[in-house]
């Protein structure tokens, strides 16, 4: 494994991005990076160097990456933060304080200087969430034949336990001009690149220590107009304000603190068509539920979460104020983490809508157990409250128990859990629990997932969206328990001197049935994806499906009053994607599927278009086309979802965001426009325009402007 010394340094660090100061020549080199793609069995082409230092007060990082292809642009999406990794040139850092191997942190820099940081989970497997945000510095130097990077990390920003003398690290380096992704301790390609079970070490000679006071207090004010037109004329002004608090517990425990949080600069969620029987997932934005946020929502599966956090303060599309919060997460020591989460809501009220008062709690543990696996227990609460006092009929608890295991070699991974639901009548089927493992060798891939969901398993602040069936002839949800049975095996091919980077087939199982084993879905795919070395991927697939509705169902979720008739139905359907190379400035994906579809068939295509003006500006253009034809007596339909996208970032802390979506599933056309200026760092004013209208006769259903101060204190 390799390894790096931390340099301590009495010399004060200009970030300017030069590394001129003498201590960088006499710290440790990190060098020969491996290459993680194309190949991952030879040194990369592209040379890197990274250095670390550290005083009472940062980590440094420094670093040089060379550039022989001097006739060609970098490739920058964007001057705003946050970038993706994979479609820009990029140097990140991947740090595991704890040496734990499954939670840790990630910068990056893009050679225009724009930052990228981020939360490592479940060791890393999964990519980084850049999500969480925090302040830290750096800058980067363009000079001719290399682009050099200075970093400087606050120890406050990081969360560690002090007196631990080796953490985990890695280097990682993304040069799309050359197509080669690389990292300095070595990643096999079949893992993402910031897998911290591969990851070197970065060796203390003095370990760092607690950083004196940390708070941060980030209040908010807000101003503008709103109007609901399918209500009332009238336009209502909007006002708010409230902060946010971080206060460090300890150097690894960290306490968040909101009162009347408000989340009117949240992007909007991006619309989907659904011809599932299903609610869709929609992931959470809001600030305040992220950081730590893999404590509360790792457990379960995606589709059997006992916690979602976008159950509180928001129901049906409407917004739940919520009074305040407060959320305690970090590592208590090297095996212990934990998360305690209680929120407030207030009543809320309409003309059609009403809901008591509601109290959420989370209680969440983690225990590390051998090297990267752990055993975690979660209980959540949702308790009404009327005129002050809780009611006593009127609650949700959900108690569970998770075990995750990933080998030393993350080449097995998998989930054990087990979950109960607990309302005012008690019930034996409120059970939830699922046995999952996947093996991922650099040629094949195998994996094997059952779950057992009972009919009562009601998780009011979770998402379960399979076990709620709506018959329509009565107006009414009904639950019925499942069991899943799904499974899939990929094998690939690495040709030699070839213009396809791996390619292969693979074959996916997934079957629901009732819990008396009587079968409701079943689907059959087998494939074959081609891989290409700019990154372009074309795959076929074919699809063999069964479906047994149990009510009369609107098969098009678009509002038809004639349903398809409850029965078996046999299926099959084929279809085609392509996905072209990201390193292209003008990219984009198309997919096309053509077949049966219950008793009628389909037509899909799904066009996406994105062309990169970089830096300075993204413009993207999606199009979702589905002709649904049916035989007579029942309803076709032709539903379209069509999005634009523009994002403009005239400077590091100036941008403009405007999405516009046209959805004839919904029958709605929504705008949204976002101007953000982030005049000091952490800090932002937000102008935010939203519009929604009838697509038939551009009828506004409702608008609002909304200006957004936040300013954030380091105490």
């Amino acid at each position: 494994m390799k390894s790096i010394r931390a340099i301590k340094t009495e010399v004060i660090i200009k970030i300017d991005g030069e590394l001129s100061e003498e201590v960088w020549n006499r710290a440790e080199k990190a060098k020969d990076f491996f290459q993680n793609f194309p190949y991952d069995t030879c040194l990369a082409f592209s040379k890197t160097e990274a250095m670390v230092l550290f005083d009472d007060d940062y980590l440094y990082i420094g670093a040089k990456c060379y550039d022989t292809i001097s006739n060609c642009d970098f490739v920058i999406t964007s001057l705003k933060r946050d970038w993706s990794y994979p479609v820009s040139d990029a140097f990140v850092v991947t740090i595991d304080p704890f040496n734990d191997k499954t939670n840790g942190f990630s910068f990056g820099v893009n050679p225009a200087g724009v930052q990228r940081e981020g939360l490592v989970a479940f060791g890393g497997g999964q990519g980084v969430s850049t999500d969480w945000d925090n302040k830290w510095f750096s800058e980067v130097k363009c000079s001719k034949g290399f682009w050099s990077i200075e970093m400087a990390i606050p120890f406050k920003t990081l969360r560690f336990k002090p007196g631990i003398g080796e953490w985990g690290i890695n280097f990682s380096r993304n040069d799309l001009k050359r197509n080669e992704n690389s990292c300095w301790s070595q990643v096999p390609r079949q893992f993402n690149i910031s897998t911290l079970g591969y990851a070197g070490k970065l060796i203390w000679d003095t370990p760092p220590q607690k950083v004196g006071t940390n708070i941060s207090i980030i209040p908010y004010i807000t101003s503008g107009a709103s109007a609901d037109y399918t209500k009332s004329q009238n336009v209502s002004a909007v006002y708010n304000a409230g902060l946010d608090a971080k206060v460090a517990v300890s150097s690894s425990l960290n306490l968040d603190l909101t009162v009347n949080p408000d989340f009117s600069q949240v992007e909007v969620d991006r619309q989907q068509t659904n011809l599932t029987r299903f609610s869709l997932f929609f992931p959470e934005r809001r600030n305040f539920f992220i950081e730590n946020s893999d404590l509360f929502a790792r457990y379960g599966f995606s589709t059997i979460r006992p916690f979602f956090s976008r159950r509180i303060g928001l129901e049906s599309g409407r917004v739940i104020p919520i009074i305040g919060g407060a959320r305690l997460s970090g590592k208590i020591n090297q095996n212990w983490r934990i998360g305690i989460m209680n929120i407030q809501t207030k009543v809320y009220n309409d003309q059609s809508f009403s809901m008591d008062a509601q109290n959420y709690a989370v209680l969440a543990l983690q225990r590390q157990v051998n090297i990267k696996s752990n055993i975690a227990f979660i209980a959540v609460n949702r308790q009404a409250l009327v005129q002050n006092k809780f009611s006593p009929n009127n609650y949700n608890r959900v108690l569970g128990i998770d075990y995750n295991h990933i080998s030393a070699n993350n080449k097995l991974m998998g989930k054990i859990f087990y979950h109960h639901a607990f309302n005012p009548k008690f019930s034996r089927e409120a059970y939830a629990h699922a046995i999952w493992a996947d093996y991922n060798e650099r040629n094949f891939q195998l994996q094997y997932n059952h779950e057992i969901v009972g009919t009562d398993y009601i998780a009011d602040v979770g998402f379960v969206p399979r076990l709620y069936n709506f018959d329509p002839l009565t107006n009414r949800t009904v639950t019925i328990g499942f069991i899943r049975m799904e499974h899939l095996a990929n094998y690939k091919f690495f040709p030699k001197n070839s213009i396809i980077n791996n390619h292969g087939p693979g074959i996916f199982f997934n079957q629901y049935s009732k819990l008396n084993l009587d079968v409701n879905d079943k689907l059959l795919n087998p494939s074959y994806q081609f891989t290409f070395q700019n990154q372009s991927l074309l795959r076929t697939n074919f699809n063999m499906l069964f479906t047994k509705l149990y009510f009369n169902t609107d098969i098009t979720q678009s509002g038809s009053k004639t349903l398809l008739a409850a029965g078996s139905y046999f299926y099959n359907n084929a279809s085609v994607e392509y996905i072209s190379s990201p390193i292209k400035k003008l990219n984009g994906s198309m997919a096309v599927t053509y077949g049966e579809f219950y008793n009628g068939n389909i037509t899909s295509l799904n066009t996406t278009l994105n062309y990169r003006l970089q830096p300075f500006g993204n413009f993207s253009f999606n199009h979702s086309y589905n002709l649904i034809k049916m035989p007579n007596g029942y309803n076709s339909a032709v539903l379209n979802l069509i999005g634009a996208r523009i994002e403009l970032t005239f400077t590091r802390s100036l941008f403009l965001t405007t999405f516009f979506q046209y959805n004839t599933q919904i029958n709605n056309i929504n705008i949204n426009t976002r101007l953000q200026w982030r005049f000091k760092p952490m800090s932002d004013l937000y102008l935010v325009y939203s519009d929604n209208y009838d697509p038939i006769n551009f009828k506004v259903k409702n608008r609002a402007l909304v200006l957004k101060f936040v300013y954030w204190f380091s105490l």
